[in-house]
């Protein structure tokens, strides 16, 4: 695969698709679990795509369930979780692996960002963040204590937006 893309993905309720359903948008990946810690990201991480929607950006969820044996339910489970518990409104994958031998091809190619410190490989733990240009290139990574509303990720965001 030439690009992040052109990968083939399943959607949480089982449907084709890809990252190039949002092409010329910027998007923020994240792996995401509904028993975790850092949970309450979800409603950061929903503020963002309401702001920044109808600016040419979107979110995009990928449940997995690596971390700690956080995000353990279904499709239907997790889909209810978000919507009921943090309102979102965001496109949601299939439940993925992110790092090891059944790494999703998606998180292939997004590992190989460094984040701001110079660092690539393995995600560290749920809501690992990969700012994705609309043009399909990985801009920048962030890891999963970076609030979604951080100054930093939202100006990295901002930076990102379609021109008007």
């Amino acid at each position: 695969m030439s690009t992040l893309h052109e990968i083939p993905l399943r959607t949480l309720d089982g449907g084709a698709g890809s990252l190039g359903d949002h092409a010329g948008k910027a998007l923020l990946v994240v792996n995401v679990a509904s028993k975790c810690g850092l949970t309450p990201q979800y409603e950061g991480l929903e503020r963002l795509q309401q702001r920044y929607a109808d600016r040419g950006f979107s979110v995009v969820g990928f449940p997995c369930n690596q971390f700690g044996g956080q995000e353990p339910g279904t499709a239907e489970e997790i889909a209810t979780f978000c919507s009921a518990t943090y309102g979102v409104s965001f496109p949601m994958y299939e439940k993925a692996d992110v790092n090891g031998a059944e790494r999703q091809p998606v998180y292939v190619e997004l590992t190989k960002a460094a984040d701001a410190e110079g660092a690539a490989g393995d995600i560290q733990w749920n809501f690992e963040k990969f700012l994705v240009s609309p043009a399909g290139e990985v801009v920048g990574r962030f890891r999963p204590r970076t609030e979604p509303e951080a100054p930093e990720l939202v100006a990295a965001i901002e930076a990102q937006l379609p021109e008007e």
